[in-house]
């Protein structure tokens, strides 16, 4: 259940009133090459089914690699919700159409009112198209739970 709510925290909002001013969280060129650090599916029934059903794919750049086993993010940590359509065909689940990609980016400074992070979202396969409107609020809303992991949900597998 964590791991949805980082999902929709991601996709909530697109950065911090600051971030929309100055420089907006942006799309994560060669995030598919990062570290995937998990996977998941949400399937129609689960509370969190609109807008988020779908296969859940996170990445992890080196700098969040490292805070994922620290436990502590260092500026420039960057995490990535891609976010598939659940597509059924003879007995088997695959990845359709991309739904968005979700940005969570660690910047203390820019991003001080939202706990030192910034988020953003885009739909589908836009790299400019972004479907988050509320600077960041509903993202950090969910993520406050979790302010003794530095705002983050996911945590490395044993």
């Amino acid at each position: 259940m964590k791991h949805v709510l980082v999902i929709a925290a991601l996709v909530a909002a697109a950065g911090s009133a600051a971030a929309l001013k100055n420089e907006p969280v942006g799309y994560p060129e060669g995030y598919r090459h990062w570290t995937h650090v998990k996977s998941m599916v949400i399937l129609p029934g689960h509370p969190l089914e609109n807008p988020f059903a779908g296969i859940h794919h996170i990445y992890a750049n080196d700098p969040a690699m490292d805070g994922l086993k620290r436990g502590a993010y260092r500026d420039g940590s960057v995490f990535v919700f891609d976010l598939l359509e659940y597509a059924e065909a003879d007995h088997a689940g695959a990845e359709g159409a991309r739904k968005l990609i979700g940005v969570m980016k660690k910047d203390a400074k820019q991003f001080a009112a939202t706990g030192g992070w910034g988020f953003a979202g885009f739909k589908g396969d836009s790299r400019t198209e972004r479907l988050v409107t509320d600077a960041g609020a509903g993202c950090f809303a969910c993520h406050a739970s979790q302010k003794d992991r530095d705002y983050v949900f996911s945590a490395m597998r044993p």
